[in-house]
């Protein structure tokens, strides 16, 4: 029992379901399969973009222009869609992804090749690509009835009991852990952030590594710019305003350092459900939205206090192994 407790992921997964227990008894049937798969794939975009935000993280960084790349190649596709109905959904698809990487090269560009700190950087282009949308669409909005059917239909066709935005994120998911444990990028991003100066020695481009870091949160919030939109049927310049905090608070929920070079794609997607079940589950409860807010903020500070614990736990045992004097055999 000790040991699983000492497992983020685990001790997660248990909380969820004691979370979903519990709001079970004040909210008959919130427990029910159907609901819960509601629940998921109303946290898939935001589980989508907490995995890239992980990903940023990993590296040293943080990456605050998620929601406002989102906004802004939402609002692309959508006018497109709007005025070239003729043109193929996969074209737009990949049109928003191919948006979404461009926007997230800049902000890497800037942190690697100027050496600007990323919090300064997506800061700067939150303002930028929020004002790009707003140039773009004349501070205008388009809705359901100017976007083609198949625009607004494929995200919700279910397929095997769920939509196929579950599925997107399910997809998202194995790709993530297969790219963050399988390849060399992966291990590049936990020892850029872990421990750059031996990452260095170790022949691995740091800068280069942020660089794709930003690019990979970039396509995957473009991809969530068409599916927000086609979701919820109309493409504005505040969309998904403030969505930004909840990817780092689910990764910090999820137990990925902001420090860097600690967490999982479990703890990211644990983090993102457990965030998606407190964001349904207190209106249901008769919770006003103020205290929804101040609950969630008192979550977030509660997780990064428990990683800051644990990570100077870390640190003192690494410490005294390095201390203990070597007995001769």
């Amino acid at each position: 029992m000790k040991k699983l407790l000492k497992n983020r992921e685990s001790l997660l997964v248990m909380i969820i379901a004691i979370m979903i227990a519990g709001f079970a008894t004040r909210a008959p049937g919130f427990a029910a399969p159907g609901n819960l798969a509601n629940i998921f794939n109303d946290t898939s975009i935001l589980i989508i973009l907490a995995l890239g935000q992980m990903t940023v993280i990993l590296t040293k960084s943080i990456d605050l222009s998620v929601a406002a790349n989102l906004a802004f190649t939402g609002m692309a596709v959508a006018m497109t869609n709007a005025a070239y109905p003729d043109v193929p959904l996969a074209l737009l698809i990949v049109m928003a992804i191919g948006i979404g990487a461009f926007l997230g090269a800049i902000n890497g560009y800037l942190v690697w090749a100027l050496q600007i700190p990323p919090i300064v950087v997506t800061l700067g282009t939150l303002t930028i690509y929020r004002g790009m949308a707003f140039v773009l669409s004349g501070g205008g909005w388009v809705n359901a009835h100017q976007m083609t059917q198949s625009f607004l239909n494929v995200p919700r066709l279910p397929v095997l009991g769920l939509p196929i935005l579950s599925w997107v994120a399910i997809i998202i998911v194995v790709g993530a852990w297969f790219v963050m444990t399988r390849l060399p990028f992966g291990r590049a991003a936990y020892a850029s952030g872990g421990n750059p100066t031996a990452a260095v020695y170790a022949g691995i481009d740091t800068g280069k590594t942020r660089f794709f870091a930003f690019m990979l949160s970039g396509a995957l919030a473009g991809l969530c710019g068409y599916l927000w939109v086609s979701r919820y049927a109309v493409a504005y310049v505040d969309v998904a305003i403030g969505f930004e905090l909840d990817t780092v608070a689910a990764c910090v929920i999820g137990g990925i350092s902001i420090a860097g070079g600690i967490g999982s794609v479990a703890g990211a997607l644990l983090g993102a459900l457990f965030l998606g079940i407190i964001k349904n589950a207190l209106p249901v409860i008769g919770i006003s939205p103020f205290a929804q807010m101040a609950i969630s903020g008192v979550v977030i500070v509660l997780a990064v206090v428990f990683n800051a614990r644990a990570e100077r736990k870390v640190g003192r045992i690494i410490l005294r192994d390095r201390a203990a004097p070597e007995v001769s055999p």
